[in-house]
């Protein structure tokens, strides 16, 4: 685990054009307002809707399983809305990224930062648990304006946008730090040195990683590292959400720790996050990432949900 060095290879000219799109996008963020990055984030939307991407055929059908007993006109509804919610994200993470501190403060409120305070005070360490909301990536950046969190970068095509990601979610706080996604070792590291560290589970990583469990009813394959990294890590998991409210304000709340709900049976531990975040998601369903494929991977012998 480390902060991200600067390597002189992204000096490198073939990455010219990607380090002029970051400067535009900064730029872009800086001069326009919230309301603008709004307004645009839902025309985005729109247009995804209205082409029919690969990405909006798997919010539809995402839905119609989750909601089946909804009609067909609110489902439809719900995916415009999921869509424009996605699409706001996307100019989200600009914000998240590149906006000083001192206008980031002016757009959250954080509900139950005393479960957080209140899990670090013993020592322990933290998993500190989200879930795929679209306003996540600010949702992370506010939390680091007024307490430390640990996060994750992923490898990427793109070493300019690699670069910038992982810079852009702990720079804000000096008592952050960064952990390339996968080193297991370094999360259980950070958590047994009492750090909080953002975590979130609610996507398909594969059957090798996971056990099924319902979601919306539906037999998803649900990660084990949950209950595993807080048992190895001698840690909390405390769940928090981020909600994208009306009136361009970002509400953060953090929940109370589950893991003395947690038996250690894998099946029934999996079951047991799946239930919070089911719950939560049911609070603000247009806002959930749709868009990603979560019940990929299916038991053996069903077919695919997206064929």
């Amino acid at each position: 685990m480390s902060r991200i060095p600067f390597k002189r290879r992204l000096l490198h000219p073939k990455f010219m054009v990607s380090w002029v799109g970051m400067v535009l996008w900064w730029l872009f963020v800086q001069l326009l307002p919230l309301g603008a990055q709004f307004w645009l984030g839902n025309r985005l939307g729109d247009l995804l809707l209205k082409l029919n991407v690969s990405r909006t055929k798997i919010a539809r059908q995402n839905i119609a399983v989750c909601f089946p007993d909804m009609d067909p006109q609110r489902q439809e509804l719900m995916v415009r809305d999921t869509l424009r919610a996605t699409g706001i994200g996307v100019f989200e993470s600009g914000a998240a990224w590149f906006w000083p501190n001192f206008r980031l403060r002016r757009h959250f409120d954080v509900i139950g930062l005393e479960h957080l305070k209140l899990a670090q005070s013993s020592g322990r360490g933290v998993l500190f648990m989200g879930i795929h909301f679209t306003p996540i990536e600010i949702g992370a950046a506010c939390v680091n304006t007024v307490t430390s969190i640990d996060g994750f970068y992923r490898p990427h095509k793109n070493a300019v946008y690699e670069y910038v990601q992982a810079v852009g979610r702990i720079w804000r706080n000096n008592k952050s730090d960064v952990i390339p996604n996968g080193d297991v070792r370094g999360i259980i590291k950070a958590l047994r040195n009492g750090r909080a560290v953002n975590y979130a589970p609610d996507q398909d990583y594969g059957r090798r990683r996971s056990v099924f469990a319902p979601f919306f009813g539906i037999a998803a394959a649900t990660v084990k590292a949950p209950a595993q990294l807080a048992r190895a890590g001698n840690a909390e998991i405390v769940p928090w959400v981020t909600r994208r409210l009306k009136n361009r304000r970002y509400e953060i709340e953090i929940y109370p720790p589950i893991t003395a709900e947690l038996t250690g049976d894998e099946a029934q531990d999996a079951a047991v996050i799946n239930r919070f975040i089911e719950a939560r998601v049911r609070e603000i369903p247009e806002q959930y990432l749709w868009v990603h494929r979560r019940f990929k991977t299916r038991p053996e012998g069903e077919p695919s949900i997206y064929s």
